[in-house]
C-alpha cells in the first residue's frame, strides 16, 4: 500500500483515532486474517457470523501489526486502533482513497473481471501476459468479494501499471457497490451461468447482476459472445466493446480447439490477421475461452501478441484445482477440478473428460453435488446424471448424500449396468475409488468446494 498518516487512513474510513500517534506512517498489507498479518501490516478486525476478529489483536501485536482497524477499541492491548462503526465498510473507503490517489498520480489500468464461471483462470492468465508489460496486482486466489477485492486494491502503490479485480455475486446491487468506487477501465463478462441460480432467483437475476459491471466501466467492455445473456449487454455512453468466443462476429475468434492429456490445442483468429494458433498445457474447451477472453484485454490494452502467446504457454495450471491434471507413479491421469461446481462447469469438465476417452483412456467421474442452486438442484443433478451415460463415461462414482440423486439417475438409464457407485462419504468413497484404478486411466473429480472432493483429488493424484 502506499504510505498513509494513521490521520489520513482515519480520515478516508470517516474513523477515529483510539489510540496511536496521528502522524505515524503506515504502508503495509492489509487483511481480516490474523494469520496473514505481518509485521508493518493493518488488521481489520471483522464481526463475522461465527468469529469475532477483535479476539485476535493480541496476536496481531504479537506479529509486528502497525494498525488494527476497530469497531470494538482495546484498551489493554498497546496497538494503535482507529476506530469506525464497520470495519468492512472501512476496509472499501480506504481502498477507494488509494485507489484515486494512485490513479492520480500514475497510469493505473484497472481491469475487472465478472461471470458465473472462469473469473479465476481468466485472472491468471491476464496477470500472466501482462506482467512482462509493467507492474501487476491481480487477486489472491478467488479474492472476489466486499472483502477481498478492497484487499486486493490496497496492495497497489504508485509504481504498478495493471490492476486486476475479480467481482463475485453476491445480489443484486453486489458487484454495482464494489464497481461504483474501483470504477475499472476495462471489464470483461465471461459468462451468465446457473451458479448462484437458486439463491438469486434465477438466471436471469444473475444475467442483471452480471451487467452491473458493464454499467460501471469507463472505456472498454469485453463480452462473451457465446452467451445469449452477455453479447446483449451494451454498455452506455462513449464506452466501447468487443467480443471472443466462437461467434463469427467475436473479434478474438476461437475456430477449433484439440484436447488431450497433453493439453489444449486452439486455433483463434484476432482482429483482420490470419490464423493462429495457441498450444496451452491447461485442458478444456472451457479454458480455451478463458483465454481468448484474456487475449481479447490484452489485444485493447495493445499487449504484444507474441508475448501474450508466450505467456499463456508457459502456464502449467490456471489455479490449484481448476483442471489440475497430475500422472501418478503408477500411471493414473487424475484431473482435480473440484474447487467449484456448477451445472454449465461440471457439463465442460465432462466434455473434456468425454474428449479424452475418445483417445483410448478408460474414464472415471467422481463427483459431488453442485450446491446453490435452490429449487433447479434435483433436476440440474438428474440432466448431468443423463449427461453422463450421453458421453459414454466409463466408471461414475457420486460421493455425499447431496449428490446421490445424480448415481440415481444415471443408473435408471437401461444402457447403464453398474456403471455408477454412490458412497456417502468421502472416507468411504476413496479406498473404493483406489481399488478400482488401473494405469491409462483418467478420473475426473469435480464437486462445489462444501463437498471436499478437492482433497480426494489430491490424495488419490498424490499431491500435498
Amino acid at each position: 500500500m502506499i504510505e498513509l498518516s494513521l490521520a489520513e487512513v482515519a480520515l478516508a474510513m470517516n474513523g477515529q483515532i483510539y489510540r496511536g500517534d496521528p502522524s505515524v506512517l503506515v504502508s503495509g498489507l492489509s487483511s481480516t486474517d490474523s494469520r496473514e498479518i505481518s509485521a508493518g501490516d493493518i488488521f481489520f478486525a471483522k464481526l463475522g457470523a461465527n468469529d469475532n476478529g477483535h479476539r485476535f489483536l493480541a496476536e496481531v501485536l504479537s506479529k509486528g501489526a502497525a494498525l488494527a482497524v476497530v469497531s470494538e477499541p482495546s484498551d489493554s492491548i498497546d496497538i494503535a486502533q482507529i476506530l469506525v462503526s464497520d470495519t468492512v465498510e472501512a476496509l472499501s473507503a480506504l481502498a477507494a482513497e488509494v485507489l484515486a490517489r494512485v490513479r492520480s498520480r500514475s497510469q493505473l489500468t484497472v481491469i475487472g473481471i465478472t461471470g458465473s464461471n472462469g473469473k479465476t483462470s481468466t485472472k491468471n492468465m491476464l496477470a500472466e501476459m501482462l506482467k512482462p508489460a509493467g507492474v501487476t496486482v491481480a487477486p489472491k486466489g478467488s479474492y472476489n468479494n466486499k472483502v477481498g477485492l478492497p484487499t486486493t486494491v490496497l496492495r497497489i502503490d504508485f509504481e504498478t501499471r495493471y490492476l486486476i479485480l475479480e467481482y463475485g455475486a453476491a445480489g443484486p446491487g453486489s458487484i454495482s457497490k464494489l464497481a461504483e468506487w474501483s470504477k475499472p477501465d476495462v471489464s470483461v463478462i465471461l459468462k451468465v451461468g446457473l451458479a448462484h441460480a437458486g439463491v438469486f432467483g434465477g438466471i436471469s437475476e444473475t444475467a442483471k447482476i452480471k451487467a452491473e459491471l458493464v454499467h460501471h466501466t469507463s472505456k472498454h467492455v469485453i463480452l462473451n459472445f457465446d452467451d445469449p445473456f452477455v453479447r446483449g449487454y451494451r454498455p452506455a455512453g462513449e464506452v466501447s466493446f468487443s467480443g471472443f468466443g466462437f461467434d463469427a462476429l467475436a473479434n478474438t475468434r476461437i475456430t477449433d480447439t484439440e484436447i488431450s492429456l497433453e493439453g489444449t490445442v486452439v486455433k483463434l483468429q484476432i482482429g483482420n490477421s490470419g490464423a493462429e494458433v495457441l498450444r496451452l498445457n491447461i485442458l478444456g474447451e472451457h479454458q480455451a475461452m478463458n483465454a481468448a477472453a484474456a487475449l481479447e484485454v490484452a489485444e485493447f490494452l495493445g499487449v504484444d501478441r507474441v508475448q501474450s502467446f508466450q505467456a499463456l504457454e508457459k502456464m502449467e495450471l490456471a489455479e490449484r484445482w481448476r483442471m489440475q491434471l497430475t500422472k501418478t507413479t503408477h500411471g493414473v491421469y487424475v484431473i482435480n477440478d473440484a474447487y467449484n461446481a456448477s451445472p454449465d462447469s461440471m457439463r465442460a469438465a465432462l466434455q473434456t473428460l468425454a474428449t479424452i476417452g475418445r483417445s483410448g483412456h478408460r474414464t472415471l467421474a467422481v463427483l459431488g453435488s453442485m450446491a446453490e442452486l435452490g429449487e433447479i438442484s434435483d433436476q440440474e443433478h438428474r440432466s448431468l446424471g443423463l449427461l453422463l451415460v450421453r458421453y459414454n463415461i466409463d466408471k461414475l462414482i457420486v460421493v455425499g448424500q447431496d449428490a446421490k440423486i445424480l448415481h440415481l439417475s444415471a443408473t435408471a438409464e437401461g444402457s447403464w449396468d453398474g456403471e455408477s457407485e454412490f458412497y456417502g462419504s468421502v472416507e468411504a468413497a476413496l479406498p473404493a475409488i483406489r481399488g478400482m484404478l488401473l494405469p491409462g486411466d483418467v478420473v475426473l473429480v469435480k464437486s462445489s468446494n462444501v463437498s471436499g472432493l478437492r482433497f480426494l483429488g489430491d490424495d488419490l493424484a498424490g499431491v500435498t
